[in-house]
């Protein structure tokens, strides 16, 4: 009974009093598992000199979060449909936070590397229920608002990573980038507390051999990726593919036996939610394409400052800042299919420019370029994720709010490893960082095409 009273009270998202007060806890633990990610890239070398490492033994205080992530994302998305999100939000918060202070305190680089594995398994439990708290806070005719609220902070985030991490630095130590995380954990652990929904339970169990067969196929798969990009044999590649497929056959296999997979094939089974998640991974690959590639062109080509870099790329991060909110609200009264197909348009469109950009350009000249991508991106991003949440039935948040992220981390790695094969088939051709950029925005134009593509299917699609 208290089960479907809790449900009924959650039926359309909470009193307009009580959302954004339920929306600063997500939002802070947003901006942190985002905001990591540019801070640890900024301080490696920093790291590295500190603790003598070697860089490619330094590079796992980079991997070890990513990989973390990538293989707990779908069972904590499961636990939340378990044991509920909020729940699961304050597990991954609260680990994320002691991991943080661990970072922070690293006397060694394993200690560091062990700090960020825990911290990856923190941002896992805060990503993989995210999308699903916001569509218990918004009531579905506002759910795009929401959602363009959460693109609106991952692209502010993502945008001010370098500077706050260049400020930081300037005046303290690395080890505070992490310390300083810890008071903001604290505070959004006291406001998810106060504010954050209790969500209704599934009735089935959690299912470890799913997760066992998850973490092998997407771990093995991401290694394979960047082992790609750091030049790994190609046996070596070909083996961790293989082990991948061939988990991943068995885990697909056991997800068709249960009434709620942990790999959710039954949402799978709705062509607008497969294509929502196929649309996801090609513009996110497209993106990082683009962010990887274009610092080489600007530092080796033009002769670019890391700092003046920095600047010249925040238009792109900036246009998406101003377009998240307003395709949000969109998302709400318009196809996303349609929003999303537009997008991604603009986006081809800008990367193109981007591609055929003359010589020795002005600044201007690249600045407008990329905020038009930005715009086209941020169009896309919103009333995309809302379509990948909302299609999921509500017992099955969790598995919607997890998807969308491991098809954002999936994208992302593919895209970062097309980058390092682009530039070195540039290399083995006798040219230099030029056209291996050139190469690189091609491929970038090429999977935002593909994801206009798959975006206007949608509209042909039923839930």
């Amino acid at each position: 009974m208290q089960q479907t009273n809790l449900t009924e009270e959650l039926a359309d998202g909470l009193p307009e009093d009580q959302r954004w007060r339920a929306m600063l806890p997500v939002g802070i633990a947003v901006c942190m598992s985002v905001l990591v990610t540019s801070i640890a890239n900024i301080a490696l070398p920093t790291i590295a000199h500190d603790m003598r490492a070697t860089p490619a033994a330094s590079i796992w205080v980079v991997n070890a979060y990513q990989l973390a992530v990538t293989v707990t994302l779908l069972p904590f998305a499961s636990l939340g449909d378990i044991h509920g999100h909020r729940r699961v939000y304050a597990w991954g918060l609260t680990l994320y936070t002691a991991a943080s202070l661990l970072c922070a305190i690293a006397p060694s680089l394993p200690v560091l590397v062990i700090g960020r594995v825990l911290q990856g398994f923190g941002g896992a439990g805060i990503m993989s229920v995210n999308g699903a708290l916001v569509r218990f806070i918004f009531p579905r005719a506002l759910l795009g608002r929401g959602i363009g609220f959460n693109a609106l902070l991952v692209a502010g985030s993502s945008a001010a990573g370098p500077s706050v991490a260049a400020a930081i630095m300037s005046v303290a130590s690395w080890p505070w980038l992490f310390a300083v995380q810890v008071p903001a954990g604290l505070a959004a652990l006291w406001l998810a507390h106060r504010y954050l929904p209790h969500t209704p339970r599934a009735g089935h169990p959690f299912d470890p051999p799913s997760a066992l067969l998850n973490a092998i196929t997407f771990g093995m798969f991401i290694t394979a990726l960047d082992g790609i990009g750091r030049g790994q044999g190609p046996v070596a590649v070909l083996v961790e593919l293989a082990v991948s497929i061939g988990v991943g056959f068995v885990f697909v296999r056991r997800q068709l036996g249960l009434a709620a997979p942990m790999l959710p094939i039954d949402l799978f089974r709705r062509a607008v939610f497969t294509l929502s998640v196929a649309t996801a991974v090609c513009a996110h690959a497209a993106q990082l394409i683009a962010f990887v590639a274009l610092p080489f062109y600007f530092q080796y080509v033009e002769g670019l400052t890391p700092i003046e870099i920095g600047v010249l790329i925040t238009p792109w991060p900036a246009a998406l800042v101003v377009m998240a909110p307003i395709a949000g609200r969109l998302a709400d009264k318009y196809p996303a299919g349609l929003l999303g197909g537009i997008g991604l348009t603009v986006m081809t469109i800008g990367l193109l420019l981007v591609l055929f950009m003359p010589s020795a350009p002005q600044r201007l000249d690249i600045a407008w370029r990329l905020a038009v991508c930005g715009v086209g991106f941020g169009f896309f991003q919103s009333p995309n994720n809302r379509l990948m949440i909302a299609s999921a039935p509500r017992e099955r948040a969790g598995a919607g709010s997890g998807m969308l992220s491991t098809s954002r981390l999936v994208g992302q790695t593919t895209g970062s490893a097309l980058v390092a094969v682009m530039f070195g088939l540039a290399h083995t051709a006798g040219s230099g960082v030029e056209l291996g950029t050139r190469l690189a925005i091609g491929m970038a134009a090429a999977f935002a095409a593909t994801a206009m593509v798959l975006s206007s299917l949608r509209l042909r699609a039923t839930q």
